[in-house]
Parts: structure tokens; C-alpha cells; sequence
């Protein structure tokens, strides 16, 4: 009885919990033994027994998640079964898009199937990769196959096709390997060339990332270049190595500013302008090409003009952008000052504003994205890729939805490859996917320091001005202007009928050339401070004979008299010794001076005193070599005014016969024997005059 009545203690405990809705679930082997060993009434059906042995088993593990209807069928899941997690719909989502991704690729036509690249025999490379923010090299080995012949060529290079495989492949499947096009110098060249053409690419690359950090309606990007090494073949040939691109070329811009019309489109040209200002007028990158906005080829042009090739035509190529750039819509919205043009030149890019105006950039928000039907309704594959990605901010084709979406969005505690433990291609995605959140963090905080070192200055000459005047460079207000110095080859370019009109290109005549233009921009670099253009409107104002711009005259009137002696003072104060003489000749004789000054002796000898001892480099780094006023004439011109006194200086005979005696002296170590016989007898007479 005594057992009797546990059993029912028992059946009661149970009523708690409906035992008719229980399913009966099969316990493990070590359960099941310690369970049936207990005491259980005989009157107790079995499956009564096994549920009360289930419910002890829920109890010691504080769950009923085995509970279910009793009605149901009774089912006993495998060990295996048990052990697998519930896979919430967002895991199943994303199963779903890898494997539809992975399909895509699969079953994605091969462009260079038809071309047999799977039959050449595999070589190995060494791949030379460029870091432009480290500013370093790496290198690795790589598995390739290339064609024997070109299948196309331009004016300096010809193209190979080429496949490699990725270096986490663990297959040699070459049907399954990216497409490339190799590239080498048809005539030969120094190996440091392909090494400088790696690099330029690179930095491109970096200021197009730039670019699309400041937020522009379209992001761009410049393709990734290396360079292979063929060390087991003669001569270790080097190849550069691009992806291979679908769709059409368009070259946008050119390294001698040409623009095609047709192909006028407001990113490029916007493109080019911010690297200029962003840069702080260091480089501009221009011969923008490529397939939409996936560039490739570009060339930078640098003030000094000695990097990155014989392309970089420093500031004469930044001076032949300007001249066919027309500022957009994009250049507003990136805040870029306009370029000083002439009435004249702005009149001749009218069609290149239209075109612009007209073009079908269109703004982020609106863009839309061709996606393919074989990877809808799948999860949210564009975030899964943007993890594999080196950069999140490598793509060019994604819209501004699709960019928030991606910033904003918090991710989730799981990834879809970490379902996927047996699978080799999960397992290099996720080798992938933990190197590149670490390479993205470091590549943005890099990337962050890079920015912060840029300063952006202005295009337009009145803020480049008001920049120079509240810099640390105080009181040399001229030299250094990089600025400046492209409005003086814009001057040169139409001296020298480069903007003539085409028609007058191959007979080419003084009144072709536009000479107020050409003004205009010499002008602009004078108040950029530029010694050279400032010297040669001196000397165009005030009617002397001048190096830049000789074939253009200006009228003789007081005004420009006035304006020439303005610009002779500017220069004489940046060290020009011309410039230094011609003022004391002025103000020593009261010729040349215009309306606005008089004879001045004191400022004469300031003048003369400077021109004597000027005898290093002027603010432009420049060496008045030629000493058309020798040392010692100048010297007697200041020893004359100060024997004679008058218009503001006192008279001193004592001063006046040291400078004699220094001009004698500094004649004869000039082979100028008489003349250096006449100062020490006038020095002479000049001491006698102090004693009187």
C-alpha cells in the first residue's frame, strides 16, 4: 500500500502539468538506467511510467521545451537531430543569398571562355602590390596564366589577357579564375617606370577615396593596379595588372586638357578640380578614363613637375586643365572656387557649361541599381560583400539609400558563414572577413590622418590672396604661389597660340593671339605674387623690353606709368636687382617715376645700397648672373649723392670717400685699372673736403 500511495503523490504532482497533452520523448541511456532502477508501480501503465520519467528529466533540466501535444504522433528525433540549432528566418535569409551569390558566380558567363586561357600552361608571378598611404611595397606569388600574343595595343603599351587565381582558392579550378589584362611597354624602358606607374595609379586611387569621403553625388573609383614580376623567364619581364572591365572606355579628360564633347560629363571634370584644391595645389589628377565611374590610367600633374613620369607637366598641364574646365553643379555642391578665366575665355566654354548643364548625373537618393533576378528575395547580400571588401567605401555603383542602409544599419550578433562550418568556401570568407575588419580599421584611421594633413586652398585669386596675407608666411608677399605661377603659363600658353582657335593653329599670326587674355592671367599671377610677372608688367607698363608676353604693347599713358613703377617697387622688395636699380635710378634722376612720386635721395640710396649688396638669390630662388650695373658703379652713384647732398639727404664727404675708395678697390679687382684710378683720386678730394 505504501507504494501505492507514492504513486499517487505522485499522479497528483502530475495533474499540475496535463498529462494528456505530454509527448513522450526517450530518454538517454544513462537516464533511462538511473530512472528504472526507482520503485514504480506495477498498476502504472508504461507509457504512464515514461511520462513520469520525462517529467523528472524536465524538472533536473529546468525546461519543457520537448513538451507537445499528446495527440500528435510520437516522434523520437536522432542525436544529431537534437544538436542542431533553430535557425531564425534573418540566418536563413542569409544562407539563402550566399548560395544564390555563389550560383551567380558560378553559373555566370565566362567574357574570355572562347579564348582557351585554361589551356596555357600556369606560371608563377610575383605580384608587386603599392600601399599609398603607408607609402610601401609588398609583395607575394601568384598563380597565372596569360596569352602569348597582344589582342590590343595603344600608343606606348600593348594588353594581354591573363586569369589568376585567388590566393585562398584551395582548388585549381581555372574556369572559376578572374579575368585580368596584363599590360607592357611595346619599346623598351627602365624597370623603375613600371614601378612609378603602380605608384601614380595608387595615389590616384587614394584621392578618389578622398573624393568620396566630402559626400559627392556620384562616388568614383580608380582601379587596382599591381605589378607582376616573370622571374623564371628571361629578362624577369614586368607586366602591370588590371582587372578586366566590361562596357564602354570613354576617356573624359585628357593630360593636356582636351575634352571631348561627347564625352563631357560634370564627376570627371569636378574630379580633377577638387584634387587641385584639396591638395592644397600640390598635384592635380587629370586624363581621366575608364567605364562610368571606374577609372583607370589616370596622370598627376605636381607643382614640381619631376614625379610620376614625363606625364606630369607640373604646372603647365594644371594651367591646360583650367583653360578647357567650365565649373559645374558638382564643383558648387564640393564647395570649389571658380578658376579667374577672361571675359573672352568664359564666352568660349558657354558650350561646355551646356553640355554639363544637360548631362544625366544623377543624384544620390535617386539611383537606382540593376540588380539580377537570380539573387531577389535573398538577404541582404550587399552587406555581406561590403564585409569581404577591403574598404567599405570601394564601390562606386552603390546609391545613397543603399550606403545609409549599410552605415546606419546595427549588425547582427551572427554572420551566415559561421553556419557553415563545413564548408571550405565559408571558412576562407570568414579568413577574409576577420583580416578585413582589421585592415578597415587601420586603412580608415590612416586614411583619417591623410585628410587631416591636406589643406584645401582656393582656386580664385582674391581668397589665394587673402590665404597668403593670413598665413605664417609673414611679409613676403611674393614666391611660392603654385597658383600663380599655372596664370603664368596660361599667359605663355597664349603667347605661344596654344588657345588660338583651330582654324588658326597652322598659320599662326600676332593679331591671333589673344593678347588681353594673355594680360589678364599675367596680371592674376602678379598678384599671386610671382616675381616674373611682376617684373614683365613693370616693364610692359612703364614701355622697356620684356621677356614674357614680348609681342604685346600697352598704351603710354600716366596711369600705366604709375602702375609700372607699382610693380617695380613689388619687385625691388622681393629682391629683384633690376628692379632695385631702376628704382634708385629713378628716384636718384626723377625719370620713369610717373605722377605719384618726386626725386628722392634718401630712397635713391636705399636703392643703390640694396642693389650693391644683392648679391644672392632673390625670393623665386632666381640670380641676377648677368651684373649689367656692376658693384662698383652703383657704388659711385651713391658716393655722388651723399659728396653733393640735397632733395632730403644730408651731405657727408666722409661717407662719401669710404664708398669711393670701395668702388676703386673693387675696379681694379675687375681688371678696370683706369677707372679705378679715378675713384681714389675723387676719394681723395673727398677727404680734403671733410677736413675743410
Amino acid at each position: 500500500m505504501s507504494s501505492v500511495s507514492s504513486a499517487s503523490d505522485m499522479e497528483e504532482d502530475c495533474i499540475l502539468l496535463p498529462l494528456t497533452e505530454i509527448e513522450v520523448v526517450e530518454e538517454e541511456e544513462e537516464s533511462t538506467s538511473s530512472d528504472s532502477a526507482e520503485e514504480i508501480p506495477s498498476s502504472v501503465s508504461k507509457q504512464r511510467r515514461v511520462s513520469l520519467a520525462s517529467i523528472r528529466r524536465q524538472r533536473k533540466l529546468g525546461t519543457l521545451a520537448s513538451l507537445r501535444p499528446a495527440s500528435q504522433p510520437i516522434s523520437i528525433p536522432a542525436r544529431e537531430q537534437r544538436q542542431t540549432p533553430v535557425v531564425s528566418i534573418p540566418v536563413k535569409n542569409w544562407r539563402i543569398a550566399i548560395q544564390k551569390a555563389r550560383e551567380f558566380v558560378k553559373n555566370s558567363p565566362n567574357a574570355w571562355q572562347k579564348f582557351g586561357l585554361e589551356k596555357h600552361a600556369t606560371e608563377k608571378a610575383t605580384r608587386h602590390r603599392y600601399n599609398a598611404l603607408r607609402k610601401s611595397w609588398s609583395e607575394d606569388t601568384v598563380l597565372v596564366k596569360m596569352e602569348d600574343e597582344p589582342f590590343d595595343h595603344g600608343a606606348m603599351r600593348e594588353c594581354f589577357r591573363l586569369k589568376k587565381l585567388s590566393n585562398f582558392s584551395r582548388s585549381l579550378d581555372w574556369n572559376r579564375a578572374s579575368n585580368y589584362v596584363a599590360k607592357r611597354y611595346i619599346e623598351k624602358v627602365e624597370r623603375d617606370v613600371y614601378f612609378e606607374d603602380v605608384k601614380l595609379q595608387m595615389d590616384a586611387k587614394l584621392w578618389g577615396e578622398e573624393f568620396n569621403r566630402h559626400d559627392p553625388p556620384k562616388k568614383v573609383d580608380i582601379m587596382q593596379v599591381v605589378m607582376l614580376e616573370f622571374k623564371d623567364r628571361p629578362g624577369s619581364p614586368l607586366y602591370h595588372l588590371e582587372h578586366f572591365i566590361e562596357g564602354k572606355y570613354i576617356k573624359y579628360n585628357s593630360n593636356s586638357g582636351f575634352v571631348e564633347d561627347e564625352s563631357l560629363r560634370c564627376t570627371p571634370q569636378a574630379f580633377s578640380h577638387f584634387t587641385f584644391e584639396r591638395s592644397s595645389h600640390n598635384l592635380i589628377v587629370v586624363d581621366i578614363q575608364g567605364v562610368g565611374d571606374l577609372w583607370t590610367d589616370p596622370q598627376i600633374h605636381t607643382k614640381e613637375g619631376t614625379d610620376y613620369g614625363d606625364g606630369n607637366l607640373g604646372t603647365k598641364g594644371m594651367a591646360l586643365y583650367f583653360h578647357s574646365h567650365a565649373c559645374n553643379r558638382i564643383c558648387k555642391a564640393l564647395n570649389l572656387t571658380p578658376f579667374d578665366l577672361s571675359n573672352t575665355e568664359i564666352a568660349s566654354l558657354e558650350r561646355a557649361q551646356f553640355i554639363q548643364t544637360s548631362s544625366k548625373t544623377i543624384l544620390r537618393g535617386s539611383e537606382e541599381i540593376v540588380i539580377d533576378p537570380r539573387l531577389k528575395n535573398t538577404g541582404d547580400i550587399t552587406l555581406f560583400l561590403r564585409q569581404r571588401s577591403e574598404s567599405p567605401r570601394n564601390s562606386p555603383r552603390v546609391s545613397e539609400s543603399e550606403d545609409v542602409a549599410m552605415s546606419t544599419s546595427v549588425s547582427p550578433p551572427y554572420s551566415p558563414i559561421d553556419f557553415l562550418d563545413d564548408d571550405p568556401f565559408a571558412a576562407s570568407l570568414r579568413r577574409l572577413r576577420s583580416d578585413s575588419e582589421n585592415s578597415s580599421v587601420t586603412r580608415e584611421a590612416e586614411h583619417e590622418e591623410f585628410a587631416r594633413r591636406q589643406v584645401s586652398r582656393p582656386s580664385c585669386v582674391t581668397l589665394e590672396v587673402n590665404f597668403r596675407r593670413m598665413s605664417l608666411i609673414q611679409g613676403q608677399l611674393t614666391g611660392g604661389s603654385v597658383l600663380g605661377e599655372v596664370h603664368l603659363e596660361m599667359a605663355k600658353y597664349h603667347e605661344n597660340g596654344r588657345f588660338a582657335p583651330q582654324e588658326g593653329l597652322n598659320m599662326l599670326h600676332q593679331e591671333e593671339v589673344d593678347w588681353d587674355s594673355a594680360i589678364f592671367h599675367l596680371e592674376k599671377a602678379a598678384v599671386c605674387g610671382v616675381l616674373e610677372a611682376i617684373v614683365a608688367l613693370a616693364r610692359m607698363f612703364l614701355q622697356l623690353p620684356h621677356d614674357v608676353l614680348e609681342g604685346a604693347h600697352v598704351e603710354n599713358t600716366e596711369e600705366n606709368t604709375n602702375r609700372g613703377v607699382d610693380y617695380m617697387r613689388m619687385a625691388a622688395v622681393a629682391g629683384d636687382r633690376s628692379a632695385m636699380i631702376y628704382l634708385a635710378n629713378g628716384y636718384h634722376t626723377g625719370i620713369g617715376l610717373g605722377t605719384e612720386r618726386e626725386i628722392d635721395w634718401v630712397e635713391a640710396t636705399r636703392w643703390y645700397s640694396q642693389a650693391v649688396s644683392q648679391s644672392g638669390e632673390d625670393e623665386e630662388g632666381c640670380y641676377d648672373a648677368t651684373m649689367e650695373d656692376p658693384a662698383y658703379v652703383l657704388m659711385a652713384k651713391e658716393a655722388e649723392l651723399y659728396r653733393q647732398g640735397g632733395h632730403g639727404l644730408e651731405r657727408d664727404p666722409e661717407r662719401a670717400a669710404e664708398l669711393y675708395n670701395e668702388a676703386a678697390e673693387q675696379a681694379m679687382a675687375a681688371m678696370k685699372g683706369r677707372l679705378a684710378s679715378k675713384y681714389f683720386m675723387i676719394a681723395e678730394e673727398c677727404w680734403g673736403e671733410m677736413e675743410e
